[in-house]
């Protein structure tokens, strides 16, 4: 098992970023591994990176546009190893997001290419084989001489790998019927139950298919309707395996397929509203199931959009295999040797921001395919992000890293649930789900059955299907227990049972200790602290009309009033130049204004009411966030990654899933800061900002200083924002507050913290018994977690247990009183 050290990982990773950024050449200037030069730009409403291939000693990349089924102004780009971008003329554009390497022929396959050992380009266009293309598979008699082919409409082709030719074997469902638009309901056909092609896969004798959506209205806004489907092809009929949202379809033959396509494994990850899945196919026993927590909800979404296209690959040597997944927000270290009896070895790694589409090992380092800015924000929409606009145009980029930034980003704290509100039989067992790789590890059981049920937690130790008893706990009727489990018990997996029929929610609460530092590291010098009097800011805009630079009308800010300085543009080698533009600067200062009073900060804590009506308690920072935020002079909430938002609210930064992913109910604190950031975008693969310190800008080579020196920005990664320290805050639902008896608080966050303590008191004459709740993940399940008795004139203080987590906390009391409930994260 990795011990993953997160303070040790952040040194190495920002001593090998400092030294990238020292040394970047002035001609191909990098940011955090970002070379803007490298963007990668479509006329379409999204431009993600599809598939990323090293072939012929270049490094292959395609993009996609959202629903382009006959082809699209997306490119196949090809890289050499000195980063010069070449735009092959063959391109035709689309969907793509397949990609296989034929052994045979020696040739790969990416998109609707194929590209020979010599990096010659053939094309198979459109009109012969319309549709998303999503897999690519070895063929099941003719592995030789044809591949297979799969489409996100279901749609798939056996191709001739010589001639070219396709010939299809069902047709695509875009043919018959057309999306009305990129936002309209995913398109149903007739051939399997789900919508929205994944991963295409083959070998013991069957392909497999998986898509991870559903159609209808319902699913373009609620995340926990039934959707997607995981399916298999045996040349002639098809079966459904399972009825859940599936993504990646895999083997340890990765892109190359299974070397022994009769007896390797077949992997496949998915996920529905409680967890992350894992299907593992024997030849000879058939599927099995697994499930992992989540780092991140911002996957989430019925209609399947949300997530681009997850991926386990092979980041190793041919002597080392070293597999690699995406899932949820987490990095994760998958075992080659993973089948239905050795199910040993999974682990998480760290977490991380960034939207993935594919990646790879090339020239020893890790390169990823990113989904960084779309022009249509589809369905991402909410009011405190105002009236503010997508960019411009659609835009994405690669992301350089050293081989092990996996280990080196976010804590991997995480959580997930094999049961919610269930009807379950007596000792029937739950689903195993993942029990090794955190130091800190508890369940929250709730009984919802009129009968006391005593539970059973058993786990596998080694991963063989052996498995034993680790500990029961009675849970008592329409009641809830928080157990917890000793940090030596070992497992790979865990499940459990009742020794009663009942109705039960089961959900595990795994988390690291967070070593990070509450100071921001010195990439982030120069940034205006909010105790500044005055900042250089401004509002930023990525242009359109293939202009293909970042727009800033610059401001200089004196306490919260802005004073304009002028209109600037990024360009693509980061140069900051000054130009005479009052048109597009009239624009951005209208259509990417701040806006105002979207959320309200009192002596407790910011309160933030959500477009559905709930509300939610953040903690506070610094007390100079309170004036600057209720001028309007802090950017709130922007989309700087595909389809979720980035959050910054009172000096801590917040991964902030789409309203159709649950939204607040599932946000996630990423790092607190004490930093007067004016606005934040996304251009060319990086995170921008503004409220700079232009006296100390120099210092900083992530600082773009203007031509005139009277501008600036900051530009690295969004996973830079790791760096800024560990969440902390302080606050609370009720300081002084006259209560109810009985009567709960708003939800508070407290998940992902580190050190966590609350101090009660009241003003009542009697003592005054405090129930804490806790809910576990954002779904509204409430459950209790402890009662105090606070006797009058006194304040009684609780240091949370490093295994309690749980993301909201709420407060009531047996009587009615001036409460107050503060709680600290340090």
């Amino acid at each position: 098992m990795k011990k993953h050290i997160i303070s040790a990982c952040l040194v190495g990773w920002l001593l090998l970023a400092g030294q990238s950024v020292s040394a970047q050449s002035k001609s191909k200037p990098s940011f955090s591994g970002i070379y803007p030069q490298l963007a990668m730009y479509n006329n379409e409403g999204e431009c993600g990176t599809g598939a990323v291939v090293p072939w012929a000693g270049r490094l292959w990349v395609v993009t996609y546009g959202p629903h382009l089924p006959f082809g699209s102004s997306d490119k196949l780009y090809e890289i050499t190893p000195d980063l010069k971008q070449i735009v092959r003329p063959e391109s035709i554009g689309g969907t793509p997001a397949n990609r296989m390497i034929h052994s045979e022929s020696q040739q790969l396959f990416i998109g609707p290419y194929a590209i020979d050992a010599k990096a010659h380009v053939r094309t198979i266009p459109y009109k012969v084989m319309p549709g998303r293309h999503t897999g690519n598979a070895r063929h099941l008699t003719d592995p030789k001489g044809k591949i297979y082919y799969g489409t996100m409409e279901e749609g798939f082709y056996e191709v001739d790998v010589n001639t070219l030719t396709p010939t299809m074997l069902y047709e695509d469902g875009n043919v018959q019927r057309k999306k009305e638009d990129d936002v309209s309901n995913n398109l149903q056909t007739n051939l399997l139950p789900g919508v929205h092609g994944k991963g295409v896969y083959s070998g013991q004798g069957v392909m497999v298919y998986s898509n991870n959506g559903e159609p209808g209205q319902k699913a373009l806004e609620q995340f926990d309707v039934d959707a997607g489907s995981l399916s298999e092809w045996n040349g002639k009929d098809w079966t459904v395996i399972r009825r859940n949202q599936f993504v990646e379809v895999t083997g340890p033959g990765g892109i190359y397929g299974n070397k022994n396509p009769d007896t390797d494994p077949i992997w496949a990850t998915g996920w529905d509203h409680k967890s992350v899945l894992l299907g593992v196919r024997d030849k000879a026993t058939g599927w099995r199931f697994f499930r992992l927590p989540k780092a991140s909800h911002s996957y989430d979404g019925a209609h399947g959009w949300n997530t681009e296209w997850p991926r386990i690959r092979d980041i190793g040597s041919a002597q080392k295999p070293d597999y690699l997944m995406t899932m949820h927000g987490m990095f994760w270290t998958f075992p080659g040797t993973f089948t239905t009896a050795n199910t040993a070895g999974i682990r998480p790694r760290t977490a991380y921001l960034k939207v993935i589409g594919d990646f790879a090992r090339w020239n020893n380092q890790l390169v990823f395919g990113c989904d960084d800015s779309a022009q249509k924000e589809f369905l991402n929409k909410r009011k405190t992000k105002g009236n503010i606009e997508g960019p411009g145009q659609s835009n994405s980029n690669l992301w350089f890293t050293p081989l092990n930034l996996p280990d080196q980003l976010g804590p991997n704290t995480a959580e997930g649930a094999v049961w919610q509100n269930e009807s379950i039989k007596a000792n029937v067992a739950s689903e195993p789900f993942l029990f090794a790789g955190w130091a800190n590890r508890s369940a929250w059981v709730q009984n919802n059955g009129d009968a006391d049920v005593t539970v059973t937690f058993e786990v596998d130790k080694t991963g063989n299907g052996n498995w034993t008893t680790l500990q029961t706990a009675k849970i008592g009727a329409n009641n809830a227990s928080h157990v917890t489990f000793p940090a030596n018990a070992a497992g790979e997996w865990i499940r459990l049972k009742s020794d009663k029929a009942t109705t039960l929610t089961a959900h595990f609460s795994y988390a690291t200790h967070d070593a990070r530092a509450t100071s921001a590291n010195a990439m982030f010098n120069g940034l205006s602290t909010v105790t500044s009097a005055t900042t250089a800011g401004g509002l930023m805009y990525g242009l359109g009309k293939n202009r293909r630079a970042l727009a800033l009308a610059a401001q200089t800010y004196q306490g919260g009033k802005p004073t304009d300085v002028g209109y600037y543009e990024l360009s693509a080698d980061m140069k900051l130049v000054r130009k005479d533009n009052p048109d597009d600067q009239a624009f951005i200062k209208s259509k990417f204004a701040i806006p105002q009073q979207v959320v309200t900060i009192d002596k407790a804590s910011v309160l933030i009411v959500d477009d559905k009506g709930r509300r939610w308690r953040l903690p506070l920072g610094n007390n100079a966030f309170t004036d600057l935020t209720n001028q309007a002079a802090l950017r709130i909430c922007r989309e700087v990654a595909t389809e979720r938002d980035l959050l910054n609210c009172h000096g801590t930064f917040y991964e902030l899933p789409a309203e159709n992913a649950d939204g607040y109910a599932k946000i996630r604190p990423v790092a607190s800061h004490n930093l007067r950031v004016n606005d934040y975008a996304s251009y060319r693969g990086l995170l921008v900002m503004t409220g700079i310190d232009l006296n100390a800008a120099a210092k900083n080579e992530h600082i773009i200083v203007s031509d005139d020196k009277k501008a600036a920005v900051w530009a690295g990664a969004i996973d830079d924002l790791w760096k800024l320290g560990k969440p902390t805050g302080h606050g609370g639902p009720w300081n002084a507050t006259s209560v109810k008896a009985n009567e709960t608080s708003d939800p508070y966050l407290i998940g992902f913290y580190d050190q966590r303590s609350v101090q009660l008191s009241h003003k009542a004459t009697t003592p005054v018994t405090f129930t804490i709740e806790a809910d576990p993940v954002g779904t509204g399940v409430w459950m209790p977690y402890k009662t105090i008795t606070v006797a009058p004139g006194k304040a009684s203080t609780f240091a949370f247990p490093a295994d309690f987590q749980a993301r909201w906390i709420r407060f009531k009391t047996d009587r009615a009183c001036e409460a107050t409930t503060l709680l600290e994260y340090k």
